[in-house]
């Protein structure tokens, strides 16, 4: 009877892991899948599971469209957008954990930055659009970075504060008490001590900005100037779909986020681990 109940619980867990690696691997086993078909094999009726003629002519298309250059631009708007994020973010949840204000403010601002991040992006793109047409920043890689705060700044301020709010104050004060100066003390002190908060809630920036499609589709104009999102939603027409070239860009695109995050994997759990303590 032991015997049965322990053979249930392994063919449980084995059938709850095999689906849940089945719903993460298949889509992108049928990118590549779809990525690797000429395009008479692709819109057949019955879909085949392995290329019969296998063909990297979808990524030729898509390399010769320049494709470098929107990755190029993606790469720059969301690193800058990450970078600054996280750089305001520390800075502002600090200053709200440790200062008092009046009228509690701290909490009031903390529920106006988090209002602002469930808004819908299109309520607050046409003002943005309209602040952006008069300072020039419209059709410009900045005019991006600084939109894209609207995603990862909120953010980023919230899940940072959750890191700051549990550190001990007793390692700050001893610091000033030796005679560190505030500076010191903020990135001496509390900077390596939520290090690894500060890089899991990196990862998270950066994918939101690296994924971020209206603002990009409504602030830029020049082809050139295109992100990966909009450059991906362009193989998308009314009357045909270039499925080969939309899985071959797909896929292309999500590689640099994939091991990015396979990369910093240890720190993103590391930081986890100590959001949870």
């Amino acid at each position: 009877m032991y015997r049965l109940k322990f053979f249930l619980k392994r063919a449980v867990f084995w059938i709850i892991l095999i689906t849940f690696l089945a719903v993460i691997l298949v889509p992108i086993y049928w990118m590549v899948n779809t990525s690797l078909k000429n395009p008479r094999e692709v819109i057949r009726p019955v879909p085949t599971f392995f290329p019969e003629a296998p063909t990297l002519e979808n990524y030729v298309k898509v390399f010769q469209a320049g494709i470098w250059g929107n990755f190029f631009n993606t790469v720059v708007v969301a690193v800058a957008s990450t970078f600054f994020s996280i750089v305001l973010a520390f800075l502002a949840s600090y200053a709200l954990v440790r200062f008092k204000f009046p009228l509690k403010i701290n909490k009031l601002f903390l529920i106006w930055v988090l209002v602002v991040r469930i808004l819908p992006p299109i309520v607050l793109a046409v003002p943005l659009f309209t602040v952006f047409n008069q300072v020039k920043l419209i059709n410009t890689l900045p005019g991006l970075v600084v939109a894209f705060q609207i995603y990862t700044l909120p953010y980023s301020i919230w899940i940072i504060y959750g890191f700051l709010k549990s550190l001990p104050v007793d390692f700050e004060e001893a610091a000033t008490i030796d005679g560190a100066s505030p500076q010191r003390v903020l990135f001496s002190i509390v900077e390596p001590l939520v290090r690894t908060g500060v890089i899991a809630t990196s990862i998270f920036s950066l994918i939101l900005a690296w994924n971020e499609f209206l603002f990009a589709l409504l602030f830029v104009r020049t082809p050139r100037l295109l992100t990966l999102p909009v450059v991906i939603s362009r193989y998308i027409g009314e009357y045909a779909t270039q499925w080969g070239e939309l899985m071959a860009i797909g896929l292309l695109s999500s590689l640099p986020i994939l091991i990015f995050s396979n990369f910093v994997y240890r720190q993103l759990t590391e930081g986890f681990s100590m959001s949870l303590k």
